[in-house]
């Protein structure tokens, strides 16, 4: 039989005997600490709620036609494909279909039995090396105004990084503290009750403002990826260890859908691209959750963008 102490041995034989010990359990309990009262901060929601997409903006609808362009870039780029380009080209087939079906009837063999030995056309070889390059250079002054303007953004409102994994993307914004965060393919049911089309929707949309510059820094973590949007007309890839850097500006809020261009292993087709065009107020409303979400002071991360804003660049 265990032996008991002295007065855990009182304790026991008055609880046997049916009699409470009030004072003595009172005098044995320990004297609890106070207990401080923490009142709890609701954290404002991340992403209240999604937009909608619009079928006939930001996303394929089944048409032979390009997407309907949102960006300035993108509208240069549709009038240079669809007014210039495609016309060209049409021209140009039909032409020499025409000409292939002239010389297959007139120079048969039962229309001209003993054949031409003539082997030189000066006026025809001129024909055929002038006018090819009066056409290049038709097509050289839009594609290169294109191309320059393209490449040469204006000042940036607003930067995002976007890097590259096997198989989805993450974004960072440096200007705003930079929190990230990755963009993982919905599932069908997902994007069922979401109202988004499949294989397009992230959990997590890349937000910016209507109307602003944004500057897009892509690079990679594993393999090669590319960054492309057809409704901005926008496509840069994301290579490891490279900063690349594209942009955009769109002023028409909505919903605009993307994927990754360059085979970059067996998931390639499920790393989409979901970008959130919304007003500057609900912008700066969805910045300042993130950054009470991940624990990061506005007034520090405005300091820390001046600064990175102020240092030359390298």
């Amino acid at each position: 039989m265990r032996r008991l102490s002295g007065r855990s041995t009182i304790v026991t034989i008055l609880g046997l005997a049916g009699i409470s010990a009030p004072v003595l359990a009172q005098s044995d309990a320990p004297v609890a600490a106070p207990v401080e009262t923490v009142t709890l901060t609701e954290l404002p929601a991340t992403v209240a709620s999604y937009v909608t997409p619009d079928a006939l903006f930001g996303q394929p609808n089944g048409g032979w036609n390009l997407q309907t362009p949102v960006t300035a870039i993108g509208q240069e780029a549709y009038r240079l494909t669809n007014y210039i380009m495609n016309p060209m080209m049409a021209a140009v087939a039909v032409f020499v279909l025409i000409l292939l079906a002239y010389v297959v009837i007139k120079f048969r063999a039962s229309a001209n039995p003993v054949a031409s030995r003539t082997s030189h056309n000066t006026t025809i070889e001129v024909i055929w090396t002038v006018v090819p390059v009066l056409l290049l250079a038709f097509i050289a002054v839009p594609s290169f105004r294109l191309l320059a303007n393209q490449y040469d953004p204006p000042e940036a409102d607003l930067t995002i990084k976007a890097i590259g994994h096997q198989w989805y993307w993450e974004y960072e914004y440096p200007d705003q503290g930079g929190f990230s965060f990755d963009a993982v393919m919905l599932t069908d049911e997902e994007s069922a009750e979401r109202g988004s089309p499949k294989l397009l929707d992230t959990d997590n949309r890349i937000v910016v403002p209507v109307g602003a510059t944004v500057k897009v820094l892509t690079t990679a973590s594993d393999v090669m990826h590319s960054f492309a949007i057809p409704s901005f007309w926008v496509k840069m890839d994301a290579v490891p260890g490279r900063i690349n850097e594209t942009w955009f500006k769109v002023d028409r809020p909505g919903v605009y859908f993307g994927q990754c261009s360059e085979l970059c292993g067996t998931k390639h087709a499920f790393m989409p691209i979901a970008v959130e065009v919304v007003s500057r107020e609900q912008f700066d409303a969805w910045v300042a959750a993130k950054q009470a979400e991940n624990g990061i002071e506005p007034e520090a991360a405005a300091a820390e963008s001046e600064v990175a804003a102020a240092q030359p660049a390298a």
